[in-house]
């Protein structure tokens, strides 16, 4: 009896745990894309998730579906997010950005120490853009909201602001979750968007279009896979930085950038692959080997204004390809 009983006992722990499986597997992507939000790190978000996926599991006897699966979790991913955040003195901060003013009440994030704020994150690829965030970032008034909201926010603002904005809770939700009250939360929330309005201002003149960035970002992929210096030059501003990392090489100017590019032994033996990164465009580089397939080579981030192209940020650590979902090889015969 005892054989059977814990027969028994285990096939429905097999079953509980299909369940289980079944019911939170949909949402691991976007559950990744809010961790991201909140702590600013895709590497750190991989491991929020799976913390997340733990205590639901823990929790997963109680849940008793009085909110839905995707609620539930991310209530949970919300409270994994904020105990890693409060542990930390300093909070990533994407790279080039200027550090953020404490408020009161709150301990504003400061520059991060060493080179792990400066990953870049997995955006959708361009112009395929599912991310609900979207609501958010087409208002003119917030439009580079989730690029910055981990700098200009205390924890517990991009908190309700991610919560509000983006996933659309009540405020009493987003009070219960957080131990506070609505009127509380009301006042988070208007200081979180009086912050992002004044956040990371584009200078005069500096918003380009989607058809010229386009045709930009088209020129830019085309002169690298034709070889073709001078065509890449005529693209660049006058003080156009280009900067490579880890080396820690910067070029000033089109004619530094020239000099390298005549050297560089990805010009004219590439293929350049469309991705984004913290809401700037930019592309996998892959470099032919003498095999004839093209291996991972760089990442290239930009930053485009109505001038032209701004800053160059080139990313050597192959290992972000798999961040981007990129493959780490192209065929040869690839288009």
């Amino acid at each position: 009896m005892r054989v059977r009983d814990d027969g028994a006992a285990t096939a429905a722990e097999a079953l509980r745990r299909q369940d289980f499986a079944r019911l939170v597997d949909p949402f691991r992507a976007e559950l990744l894309t809010h961790c991201r939000r909140m702590t600013g790190s895709a590497h750190d978000a991989e491991d929020l998730v799976q913390e997340t996926y733990l205590r639901a599991w823990r929790a997963y006897a109680e849940f008793e579906g009085r909110s839905s699966v995707r609620t539930w979790l991310h209530r949970i991913a919300t409270n994994v997010c904020l105990t890693a955040l409060d542990g930390r003195r300093r909070l990533p901060v994407p790279a080039g950005l200027p550090d953020a003013r404490p408020e009161h009440g709150d301990s504003a994030p400061g520059p991060l120490d060493g080179d792990a704020g400066r990953r870049p994150d997995r955006d959708a690829p361009l112009g395929l853009s599912a991310d609900p965030a979207d609501i958010v970032v087409t208002r003119d008034d917030r439009r580079r909201a989730l690029t910055v909201v981990w700098q200009h926010l205390s924890p517990r603002q991009r908190a309700v602001l991610i919560l509000r904005d983006v996933l659309a809770w009540h405020a009493n939700e987003i009070a219960e979750l957080l131990g506070t009250s609505g009127s509380a939360v009301h006042s988070m929330l208007r200081r979180a968007r009086a912050q992002l309005a004044q956040a990371a201002p584009a200078p005069a003149g500096a918003e380009v279009d989607d058809l010229r960035l386009r045709r930009l970002l088209g020129e830019y992929a085309a002169a690298f896979e034709t070889g073709d210096v001078n065509a890449l030059v005529r693209l660049l501003t006058e003080d156009t930085v280009c900067e490579r990392r880890p080396a820690g090489t910067r070029l000033d100017g089109p004619d530094e950038i020239a000099r390298f590019l005549e050297h560089c032994p990805a010009m004219g033996e590439c293929r350049m692959v469309p991705l984004s990164a913290n809401g700037r465009p930019g592309f996998g580089v892959y470099r032919r080997s003498p095999g004839g397939e093209y291996r991972a080579y760089t990442i290239d981030v930009l930053t485009i204004t109505g001038s032209g192209l701004e800053r160059i940020e080139v990313l050597e650590d192959r290992a972000l390809f798999r961040t981007f979902g990129l493959p780490m090889t192209l065929a040869g015969d690839h288009v």
